[in-house]
């Protein structure tokens, strides 16, 4: 099995952070230009719905959604490079999209981006998991777009979360098992990710499909890492759960065949984002990863 397997030294990186502090604070440019741009519309939706005062997670999916309307193209194109590398020559048969409508509203994707970089000719269903059905609507016409459609079988929306795997399957029991698995920046801010992706790769991916991710993780780096840690739980009350440090393409190059005794993986890739800066608090892990 290939795999390019990371760890960190110390049981959560106490040595004293030696990354320049422009790099360590730069998480407050990213929160002033989301404040900028969304908390007016947000207060609006507030003093029109007074009781989003006892729902702060519904008011922070309210901010994000306005976040996203001004970011995610630029988002995308910053990514747009590796996804064309991971999911275009790599994605086939039946693709279950994670998250695929907002990818989580947050630190992901948005209404249907991932669908441009699938290759048509290869992809025989496209799936996508969005427990939003508010999302339903867009992620339509995205796919559409991309020619698949409800009212020929290549194209299925469900409103469900990563952890309703039960409810997955009972869908997806017509052609299940799935052949690939996306997620994009999605792992961030599913709850409890160990459980749930093991799960899902467990019952939901067939011998042989593979899993193909695009997250931002936790950095390598011990400096950089602590002030993920530092900063994540103000990042993750803001901006709905997204966890800044938490190390996805670790816990998914760790999933074990049922009773745990070795790997799951016959192929586990992962490499970064070629170009970024390894000072960046949203350091981005990608990876392919093949099942037995």
């Amino acid at each position: 099995m290939r795999y390019q397997s990371h760890t960190h030294s110390g049981p959560h990186c106490r040595r004293r952070p030696a990354m320049k502090l422009l790099n360590a604070l730069s998480f407050l440019i990213d929160l002033r230009m989301a404040i900028t741009v969304a908390v007016w519309p947000t207060f609006k939706a507030v003093f029109a719905r007074p009781i989003l005062l006892l729902k702060p997670q519904e008011v922070s999916r309210i901010f994000m959604s306005h976040v996203w309307t001004s970011f995610a193209d630029g988002v995308d194109e910053g990514g747009s490079a590796v996804k064309k590398n991971l999911i275009t020559p790599n994605a086939y048969g039946v693709v279950l999209d994670v998250g695929a409508g907002k990818n989580h509203l947050i630190c992901s994707e948005w209404l249907g981006h991932t669908v441009p970089y699938l290759n048509r000719a290869r992809i025989t269903k496209y799936v996508a998991l969005e427990p939003n059905v508010l999302m339903h609507s867009a992620l339509r016409v995205q796919a559409n777009k991309a020619g698949y459609h409800e009212s020929d079988g290549t194209l299925t929306i469900l409103a469900s979360g990563v952890e309703d795997v039960q409810s997955i399957l009972s869908t997806l029991s017509s052609f299940q098992p799935v052949d690939t698995i996306i997620t994009i920046l999605t792992l961030c801010s599913i709850p409890e990710p160990e459980k749930n992706i093991t799960r899902m790769v467990h019952d939901v991916l067939k011998p042989e499909g593979q899993l193909l991710m695009y997250e931002h993780v936790l950095s390598k780096r011990e400096d950089v890492a602590w002030w993920q840690r530092l900063w994540a739980p103000i990042w993750a009350c803001a901006f709905d759960g997204c966890r800044m440090d938490r190390a996805s393409d670790d816990i998914v190059a760790r999933i074990r065949e049922p009773g745990g005794k070795e790997s799951i993986w016959q192929t586990a890739e992962t490499w970064g984002k070629e170009g970024e800066d390894q000072e960046n608090l949203f350091w981005h892990a990608a990876g392919r990863f093949v099942k037995k």
